[in-house]
């Protein structure tokens, strides 16, 4: 009997067939400063001494005890938290509820746009300026005529590393409340910005919405994100919400680290400020490289020789970010230690000294 081969081109979804997959490369490598990770390492154990749960049990679909120490930290209802497995799934959440389209600046980060193609819903995309802010004029012309569901607002922006003017930014959530919008301002990287942040602003416009992460600041490994917005938002993204959708060890762990151990992570974050700001200093010594500000716990830098310096840094064991497909000739560096800093500067300053 003649058995048809299965043609899977010809049942996959015509958005997920001009997709390219995600991928997160896992380069061996001395010093990584590639992912803006925190630098310092955690171990489980380090927190906590047991886990004392019972795995044959499925974990609290509410996640409700970490959402109650998230709240105490943020001086928020734990009713107006949701808890995801990290912020990729909250976004997906969003856009598979509200749909599209969906409008954000570039660049910027990649997932939105990923996302927004993988679940079928238009994209609009609003380029920045020479400083990566926002342009104001052609956000709101956009905002006003393709009449988006979702703003995506990155602040600090990856991988720019610069915060959005704040001016702009209420600008826009006041439009977008006009226009029937909801704006979600994504502040993965706001532990380490001077600013304040956008949460004071969330009794005032119900439209807003904010994504936070614990990723950024010493555990990634628990894949735990979180979405601040009012009830009526809350209560239809929990229509498309997975009911067991982060795991009962993360749950755990990330309440414990929180309720117990919050004052070692919120070191590590000085630290980083503190390495950032040396960092900085050091690499705008150069004068053969462009070094952008930053409010993240990683830099945005420029050369004419990016490719070359991003192989030879590998080759000396050092990985970074080479982001000239986002932006030309550009490489992304995220502050490690003060010796994996000094390091990368030793090596990089050896491999520029060689083009003299």
């Amino acid at each position: 009997m003649f058995m048809r081969e299965l043609n899977i081109k010809a049942i996959v979804r015509q958005n997920v067939k001009k997709l390219k997959p995600y991928v997160a490369k896992e380069i061996p490598c001395r010093i990584k400063l590639d992912a803006n990770e925190s630098p310092f390492a955690l171990k489980i154990s380090d927190i906590i001494d047991e886990i004392s749960i019972p795995l044959n049990r499925y974990p609290d679909p509410e996640a409700k005890d970490l959402r109650k120490a998230i709240s105490k930290r943020i001086k928020v209802n734990f009713e107006n938290i949701m808890i995801g497995n990290g912020s990729d799934e909250l976004i997906y959440y969003l856009m598979l509820t509200f749909g599209g389209p969906v409008l954000y600046p570039v660049p910027t980060f990649s997932m939105y746009g990923i996302i927004a193609q993988s679940v079928g819903v238009e994209t609009l995309e609003s380029k920045l300026d020479e400083c990566f802010d926002l342009v104001e004029e052609d956000f709101f012309n956009i905002l006003k005529t393709k009449k988006p569901k979702l703003i995506f607002l990155s602040t600090p922006n990856n991988p720019t590393g610069n915060t959005f003017s704040s001016h702009k930014i209420l600008k826009i959530i006041e439009l977008a409340r006009e226009k029937n919008c909801l704006i979600v301002i994504d502040e993965a990287y706001g532990p380490f910005c001077s600013e304040k942040g956008y949460l004071p602003l969330l009794n005032d416009f119900e439209n807003l919405i904010l994504l936070r992460t614990l990723s950024k600041i010493g555990l990634a490994g628990l894949r735990i994100g979180y979405l601040i917005g009012n009830s009526d938002i809350l209560s239809e993204i929990k229509k498309v919400k997975l009911p067991y959708n982060v795991d009962a060890v993360s749950q755990y762990v990330a309440t414990y680290a929180l309720q117990n151990f919050y004052s070692r992570i919120k070191k590590f974050i000085r630290e980083v400020i503190t390495e950032r700001e040396n960092l900085l200093k050091k690499l705008s010594s150069f004068k053969n490289i462009t070094v952008y500000p930053s409010e993240a716990n990683f830099i945005l830098f420029k050369s004419t020789k990016s490719k070359e310096i991003y192989q030879k840094l590998l080759k000396s064991g050092i990985l970074i970010r080479d982001m000239s497909s986002t932006i030309k000739n550009s490489l992304r560096v995220t502050v490690g230690t003060k010796e994996e800093n000094e390091e990368f500067i030793k090596a990089l300053k050896n491999i520029l000294d060689e083009k003299k």
